[in-house]
């Protein structure tokens, strides 16, 4: 079987960011990103998705974490995307729900090609010490899209942000794995239109 690697960089005024990926890995863990909420959730996410992860990111972190995060989760949906190649032999849906404490949530994907993302969060606190939990869209959205896939998340309970934000990133982290698998049975591409 074809190495499910990719190594993608992103350089702007704002921001430089240099991830490598691999699909079938074993949860492993490199991430610099100078957000240690954002380096916490990334860890989990690549142990629970079982994504290799090295991530390293600089940005203008004195203006704002906004272009930083945005730009980890575009470059992380690229390397995704790249890994997969033409996603042939995929299981290519994927689901999941995890519990964290007093907190629920769930995450549906579909690897489809079709960029698509349902944000649905029960928990709205508006900050984790400094960092503003309305970046999680926008770094879901940007991973979405890159990404190429259709991804429903839903927070449905659960009063400290932190359980609730946790479950968020490991529910799609499970529901990641599970539509990255390759299915024997699978001939060629997962779709009736003969083309992702």
């Amino acid at each position: 079987m074809k190495k499910r690697v990719a190594s993608v960089e992103r350089a702007t005024r704002e921001t430089d960011i240099k991830v490598r990926l691999s699909v079938d890995g074993a949860g492993k863990a490199r991430v610099q990103t100078g957000m240690p909420f954002v380096n916490h959730m990334m860890e989990l996410f690549a142990r629970h998705s079982l994504l290799d992860l090295d991530i390293k990111a600089t940005g203008d972190l004195d203006v704002d974490y906004h272009h930083t995060v945005e730009d980890i989760g575009l470059v992380l949906g690229e390397a995704l995307d790249k890994a997969l190649g033409d996603r042939r032999g995929l299981t290519r849906y994927g689901w999941s729900y995890v519990p964290m404490d007093d907190a629920l949530a769930r995450a549906v994907v579909d690897l489809g090609g079709r960029p698509y993302l349902v944000f649905d969060v029960a928990n709205r606190t508006r900050k984790i010490r400094d960092f503003d939990l309305l970046l999680v869209r926008e770094f879901f959205q940007a991973f979405t899209i890159k990404g190429r896939m259709n991804l429903h998340i839903t927070q449905f309970y659960g009063k400290e942000p932190h359980h609730a934000y946790e479950a968020i990133f490991k529910a799609v982290a499970r529901a990641l794995e599970a539509a990255c698998r390759m299915d024997r049975r699978v001939h060629g591409i997962p779709s009736s239109k003969g083309k992702i």
